[in-house]
């Protein structure tokens, strides 16, 4: 398990990766994430801790810190590694995958990248809850400083003076919330750089100018621009991460159709829709936006994920390397299983949880249906 900068308790030594592959049965080797060595050594004492209480073997865990480019490698090429799980920037997610294809016996690479988690505003709902929806959107991008994967980076409007108005609230709101201090210092200049960046393409309005305070904290920004220009520069479609977003304004509904289809895989996609939009409308955009994500959000924003059996934290390339699984839920669980079928077996000879007295009392599907009882 490679943990994450920026969820150093949720995705760090004993978050969901590693939680879910000791569901599973598995051993884990964990490489901590170089900015948080101190919070990752004490989890790795609390997970020993409770290997302990529990009975189980410590060999179940290892802690492992050092630089990606070298302890990385060497565990991705370990012929003992069954999977790997990673939760980062697509440029390493890919160098590991690229590496876990290259080895003799090729393993599953279950790696979380980044995503830009399109937001979409029909004018119904602005006719309805301008005010609310631009409040509430601010604090979705701003929390946690903009360092959640499922932060709306794109916001996406049909251009008319109802959209004007609403972008002219999201100013208000985003203009007044304070800087906040970043996770490390690298997240806030790859933060400042990408926003330099989008603030120089011509056909690119900054609303706000996000600005750098102190040693790692930030501002927020907001960027607005039409379809063209943000069909027309790829640079608009890398994800910025921190407290930003980038306001699309799009002459038609058949333009915005299309211009969704750019954003590519993400974990997230989101629709806010009113009384007054068409059905037809709706069902064409919720439609388009579930072939783009993992998880889609009607009338609500996409930061908060809940640890559940639905919860689906995951998403088509490139959100994630795997578009079939989830890194968040029960179902997190069944990347680190493998599936066998047991066709005439004796009785004697099947795990407890299969035999037909079901020693172990569990939930299982006999025949199609779910049952405790024996058979």
């Amino acid at each position: 398990m490679f943990g994450a900068s920026n969820f150093p308790f949720a995705y760090g030594a004993c978050g969901g990766d590693t939680a879910s592959a000791l569901a599973a049965g598995n051993p884990v080797v964990v490489k901590a994430h170089e900015r948080h060595p101190g919070t990752n050594e004490l989890f790795g004492h609390a997970v020993l801790a409770a290997l302990h209480a529990t009975g189980l073997p410590v060999e179940m865990f290892g802690l492992l810190q050092g630089p990606g480019a070298t302890v990385g490698q060497a565990l991705a090429t370990h012929p003992a590694a069954r999977a790997i799980g990673f939760t980062g920037s697509q440029r390493a997610g890919r160098a590991l995958f690229t590496l876990a294809a290259a080895r003799p016996v090729p393993i599953p690479v279950f790696a979380e990248m980044g995503s830009l988690n399109p937001l979409v505003i029909l004018p119904g709902a602005l006719a309805e809850r301008s005010e609310a929806i631009a409040a509430g959107l601010v604090q979705s991008v701003t929390l946690g400083v903009g360092q959640f994967c499922t932060k709306p980076g794109l916001v996406f409007l049909l251009a008319d003076p109802a959209s004007e108005r609403f972008t002219s609230q999201l100013v208000i709101h985003m203009a007044a919330v304070p800087p906040a201090t970043m996770l490390t210092a690298d997240m806030r200049k790859n933060f400042c750089a990408a926003t330099q960046h989008f603030s120089h393409i011509p056909g690119v309005r900054t609303l706000v100018a996000g600005a750098a305070n102190g040693f790692a904290a930030m501002s927020p920004a907001l960027f607005a621009t039409n379809s063209t220009t943000w069909r027309q520069h790829p640079e608009l479609r890398e994800e910025a991460f921190g407290p930003g977003t980038i306001v699309i304004q799009c002459a038609s509904m058949e333009d915005l159709l299309a211009t969704l289809e750019l954003t590519g895989g993400n974990l997230t996609a989101s629709l806010h829709f009113g009384s007054g939009d068409a059905a037809p409308d709706v069902r064409a955009v919720a439609t388009g936006l579930e072939r783009l994500a993992g998880r889609l959000v009607f009338n609500g924003y996409p930061t908060g994920v809940e640890v559940c059996p639905a919860m689906v934290h995951g998403g088509p390339w490139p959100a994630t390397s795997a578009p079939a699984t989830t890194s968040v839920g029960a179902l997190a669980i069944q990347r680190f299983v493998r599936p066998v079928s047991y066709q005439n077996t004796p009785d004697t000879l099947l795990p407890l949880e299969l035999q037909n007295a079901n020693p172990r009392g569990i939930w299982r599907t006999v025949n199609g249906a779910r049952t405790k009882a024996g058979v």
